[in-house]
């Protein structure tokens, strides 16, 4: 028997109250023209939840948040605005599964799911209140494993790819991990040991950029970058069974990936965020979809840092279990894998490595710094990347090339 919970959601009503403060109070201690949110893992969540329960339009129905930009929230809302709500429950690959985390609608415009009959979108509230902000969605490759991410771009059944707003943009960034990873590459510690080292790409370069891009859209109008993601149609997304990873020497492969699930959490669930039935009442899953990759093992789709477009290694969106700390066949959370690729052709045929080796595939450190070159200037002028961080990730390559050469020792 449980009583007395502590008030919930409030956190939901100060951000669109000092939000719309900043722009419209004549006092306002520091006044803006325009206001974005801007939210990582549980507080990506947070904006979503915040969307879906119609709390961009302020108490005089005018825009609170002007642009959002939400990053690895994966399909996830959150545990926010409800009686006994638990805000860190998060559904991670081995505990807080069944919570009003992952739940239905996951896309943004409205969707029907035909096992349950449900219909929504994220962004009803907001469309029909007319307080629609601009909209950057983004994930990593760790998201499309360990947080249902592909459900924000496909049918519930999982047959279809969805149709997204014109105010949003819906990002995927190959190869990254939920959050960035050391370099040189080590492995996590503690309960986030992992049997690879994690993946040490970096997401500020594309944050800068987003930053940007967001508030030039915002501001003047000029469309950010499309949209670019895994899809159904050209098959880069992939049920499980058909994720065609090649057969990496001591790469553990994953049996499973994150799954959400149709909850039934009551009758005073819907309307008034009572959870009259707990636990829940538990339906099947909805479809699991993975990014498909190429014969490196690395993402086919998505936006590639030269990293991944001219690889030194293959990064997987997810990593194994070390055996030190149990379920080695269960994945960590959070995190992806760095697997370098063999160094020269004698290596490569020792280990049974399908994989090119080094040698292989780039004659001279120059080939290829030339070649990582090439493919920065593609992202800056994109708009992905800014041309002042040019210098510091072609740094970055020198780097990664003197680690492969054995120069820099490895964590």
């Amino acid at each position: 028997m449980v009583a007395d919970p502590v008030v919930a959601g409030g956190g939901f009503a100060a951000v669109r109250d000092f939000a719309s403060y900043t722009k419209h109070a004549k006092d306002a201690v520091a006044p803006a023209d325009r206001v974005y949110g801007e939210g990582i893992s549980q507080n990506g969540r947070f904006l979503r939840d915040f969307l879906y329960e119609g709390f961009n339009a302020d108490e005089q129905g005018r825009m609170a948040l002007d642009g959002v930009l939400a990053h690895v929230a994966g399909a996830g809302r959150g545990s926010f605005n409800y009686r006994f709500a638990q805000p860190s429950r998060d559904a991670q690959p081995m505990s807080s599964v069944f919570f009003p985390t992952d739940v239905f609608p996951f896309t943004d415009l409205p969707e029907r799911d035909g096992v349950t009959g449900a219909n929504g979108g994220l962004l009803d509230r907001a469309t029909a209140e007319k307080v629609m902000p601009k909209i950057f969605f983004s994930n990593t490759s760790f998201e499309y494993w360990g947080r249902a991410a592909a459900l924000i771009h496909t049918s519930a059944d999982g047959k279809s790819d969805a149709a997204i707003s014109p105010d949003v943009r819906i990002y995927h960034f190959t190869g990254l991990q939920h959050f960035s990873g050391p370099f040189p590459p080590a492995k996590g510690a503690g309960d986030l040991l992992g049997q690879q080292p994690q993946s040490p790409l970096q997401i500020k370069y594309f944050w800068r950029a987003m930053i940007r891009n967001m508030d030039a859209w915002v501001r003047s109008g000029t469309p950010p970058p499309a949209s670019r993601y895994p899809r159904i149609d050209d098959g880069t997304l992939v049920p499980l069974e058909k994720y065609a990873l090649p057969p990496i020497p001591h790469l553990t492969r994953p049996h499973e990936a994150t799954e959400a699930f149709r909850l039934d959490f009551g009758l005073g669930w819907q309307d008034k965020r009572i959870l009259t039935l707990q636990p829940p009442k538990v339906s099947p899953p909805f479809p699991v979809l993975v990014p498909q990759v190429d014969a490196d093992g690395n993402e086919r789709d998505g936006v590639r840092l030269p990293e991944v477009a001219v690889p030194l290694a293959t990064y997987t969106g997810w990593n194994m279990r070390d055996p030190s700390i149990g379920a080695p066949d269960q994945r960590v959370a959070f995190e992806a894998s760095y697997v370098p690729f063999p160094k020269t052709m004698e290596e490569r045929v020792t280990a049974k490595d399908p994989r090119r080796s080094l040698a292989e595939r780039y004659a001279n450190r120059y080939e290829y710094l030339t070649r990582y070159a090439k493919a920065l200037d593609e992202l800056v002028k994109g708009n992905w990347i800014l041309e002042e961080d040019r210098g510091a990730l072609q740094h970055r390559a020198e780097e990664e090339w003197e680690l492969m050469m054995g120069t820099i020792p490895a964590n």
